[in-house]
């Protein structure tokens, strides 16, 4: 008979909480069944040690986490700027806690380097308070970022507009990486119901990190509020909800960032000139999403702040577009394909870090290995993306 694991039930149901995980789930997981998962976690039964370790790989935890007389306090990675119902959310997913370790560990590594290498500090992170002009900021950020009303009627979609904003956001030193995976696993999906993104503010290495789970015109607004965000030198998780009657009515900061980013983007002289008052909210939002190329729900609120359409109206077209989101990400999840795994690892690592990665490896400054962990490759795998990178 194979010898049971002493491990704590407390810890166990700590795991599959914070992993977001069912009973059903892990019995599915582990092939046990559910009355056993029950007992393991009332603490009348104990797993066998086999058992215990597909437990603590089921939950990406350390196997030494299940002996604990406790859950382990984590310490908390950045500030929590989501909220739903205008209430905090009270912690982090695995997912998400691994997603940030992972990008704090690159930007560690990356700030060294530009230090070593000479480079200055960015001066726009931290330029302004948030008690200063909105549209003064606003104003800043957009000829900082050279956006005009010609580039976005010279991109033909939103994911052209997306890729210029973040050339654009790279060209003034600011470091964007994009996702929809924990690294390169493809069974740890990254849920964008938990959070759109989040940037952690450095005066030499500033971080953007957007959730690849999110649509492409929904990306945009999250790029540029995170972008807001290093002009006040602040960090923070995002997942703002423009069904509250102020975006953010628990956070003070977060309004103003998507105030910002909303006149950055939809700015107030223009959608006043596009704005067609015969034409319904439904109407208006598909026709002007196009022209600025962002979500219709952004369209749409921006004519809700600036009375075009009442709260009724606004609320009203929400609740439709809600309900149209659900349907499209269920058939998202049947769709295969995409670009080619090499070519995805400069977009989830960021174009100037992953250049800077590989002429290291290949200066002899850093070793193989250490290169492709910085990339979450294999040294076989950071050989044919070097290669590739040469060659566009």
């Amino acid at each position: 008979m194979a010898s049971q694991a002493i491990i704590s039930s407390t810890v166990l149901k700590w795991a599959r909480l914070r992993s977001n995980f069912n009973l059903e789930q892990v019995a599915k997981k582990i092939n046990v069944k559910i009355d056993k998962i029950e007992k393991w976690e009332n603490g009348d039964s104990r797993p066998t040690f086999k058992q215990a370790q597909k437990l603590a790989n089921v939950f990406n935890i350390p196997f030494g986490y299940l002996f604990l007389d406790e859950p382990p306090k984590e310490k908390q990675l950045l500030p929590d700027l989501r909220t739903i119902t205008n209430y905090p959310l009270d912690n982090f997913s695995v997912d998400l806690y691994d997603v940030i370790s992972n990008v704090k560990y690159k930007q560690n590594w990356y700030k060294d380097y530009k230090i070593e290498r000479g480079d200055i500090e960015i001066p726009y992170v931290g330029k302004y308070h948030y008690d200063d002009d909105s549209k003064v900021i606003a104003d800043e950020i957009t000829k900082t970022l050279q956006l005009t009303i010609e580039d976005r009627i010279n991109c033909r979609n939103w994911e052209e507009f997306y890729k210029l904003l973040v050339e654009r956001a790279e060209n003034i030193g600011f470091w964007v990486m994009q996702s929809s995976m924990v690294k390169n696993n493809t069974h740890r999906i990254l849920d964008v119901e938990e959070f759109r993104g989040f940037v952690i503010s450095d005066s030499i290495a500033p971080v953007i990190f957007i959730n690849g789970s999110d649509s492409k015109s929904a990306r945009i607004f999250t790029l540029i509020h995170e972008i807001v965000h290093l002009w006040f030198n602040s960090s923070g998780v995002l997942n703002f909800n423009f069904r509250n009657d102020k975006m953010s009515d628990y956070n003070a900061h977060e309004e103003k960032c998507n105030e910002i980013a909303a006149e950055i983007l939809v700015p107030e002289i223009q959608i006043k000139e596009k704005w067609d008052i015969g034409l319904s909210v439904e109407q208006n939002s598909e026709i002007l999403s196009k022209y600025f190329k962002v979500s219709r729900v952004v369209i749409a609120r921006r004519a809700f702040d600036l009375k075009f359409i009442n709260k009724y109206e606004f609320f009203n077209y929400y609740d439709c577009l809600t309900e149209s989101w659900k349907l499209n990400r269920e058939k998202q999840k049947d769709k295969k394909g995409g670009p080619s795994f090499y070519k995805t690892v400069a977009l989830k690592n960021g174009n100037a870090y992953s250049y800077d990665v590989v002429q290291n490896v290949y200066s002899q400054n850093i070793l193989m290995r250490d290169g492709a962990r910085l990339l979450d490759l294999t040294p076989a795998t950071l050989s044919k993306f070097s290669n590739i990178l040469k060659l566009s």
